[in-house]
Formats: structure tokens, sequence, C-alpha cells
């Protein structure tokens, strides 16, 4: 088991008025996952996506224009 902290990052993309998530990719490679939030509630609930379903869903947004 591992100890490390996510460390969260906001897209550079994200400066439209706070609608933005928050995502760690530092835990990609020791736990398989990317942990995905709220970025305005930092203290809610933690989606922990697949890498391949994080992929679709900035594939999504990429298409949806989100």
């Amino acid at each position: 088991m591992t100890t490390e902290s996510p460390r969260w990052a906001k897209s550079s993309y994200s400066n439209n008025g706070g609608d933005c998530i928050e995502v760690a990719p530092n835990l990609v490679p020791s736990r398989g996952v990317v942990p995905v939030r709220d970025s305005k509630d930092p203290d809610g609930p933690v989606l922990m996506l697949h890498p391949a379903a994080f992929a679709g869903l900035v594939e999504f947004a990429r298409r949806a224009a989100v």
C-alpha cells in the first residue's frame, strides 16, 4: 500500500469562472487511478477514474466544448 498524497492540479484552460475540476495524475503509476474532484469543493467527494475512463472524459469535454 502506498501513502503517496495526491498532488492536485487544474488545467491551464480552467480560467472559466470556477466551473472546473482538479486531477491528481501523480497517482496513476502507484495506484492505477486518476483522482478527480470539484475545485470548488476540495473536501468533497473524489472520483477515482481508470486512466482510460479519464481519457474518455477529456475527449468528451473536448468534443462537447464544455
